[in-house]
């Protein structure tokens, strides 16, 4: 866990210093800070992500590179969907909503045609890999 943290420091301190932008293996994918709150501890928490456009809003995918259980940021957002995201320069209010049916299927399916490493990490795991549209509420 610890390896994790210091990872998404160095992201994220990346990613502010860069105006939204991060090197490594997520060059070139467009990505988000996810400030969510605990919702066992409370605290504010912040998780870089690769998102998807999503007419006009964005979604997120709570893949955990396949890991058996969904990633925290996830229940976090079950627990309060309230949330803010920083998009490159820009720091907004969202509401999260857990894509359902035909909705999550076909962005799903559009961020495996550009990242086909996501096909990888749910073939890794029995879970439905959770697709999340984070719509702005400001």
């Amino acid at each position: 866990m610890d390896d994790m943290n210091a990872f998404n420091r160095q992201v994220i301190d990346e990613f502010r210093a860069n105006e939204g932008r991060v090197g490594g293996p997520f060059q070139g994918a467009p990505m988000v800070l996810l400030h969510t709150t605990g919702a066992r501890s409370g605290q504010e928490r912040i998780t870089p992500l690769v998102y998807r456009p999503v007419n006009g809003d964005i979604a997120v995918f709570g893949s955990k590179a396949g890991a058996p259980e969904h990633p925290a940021w996830y229940l976090n957002l079950l627990a309060k969907p309230e949330v803010t995201v920083e998009v490159g320069t820009e720091t907004y209010p969202v509401v999260a909503r857990v894509a359902e049916g035909d909705e999550r299927q076909r962005i799903w399916d559009e961020q495996v045609g550009a990242m086909p490493g996501f096909a990888e990490y749910q073939e890794k795991t029995t879970r439905v890999i959770p697709v999340v549209v984070l719509e702005r509420a400001d």
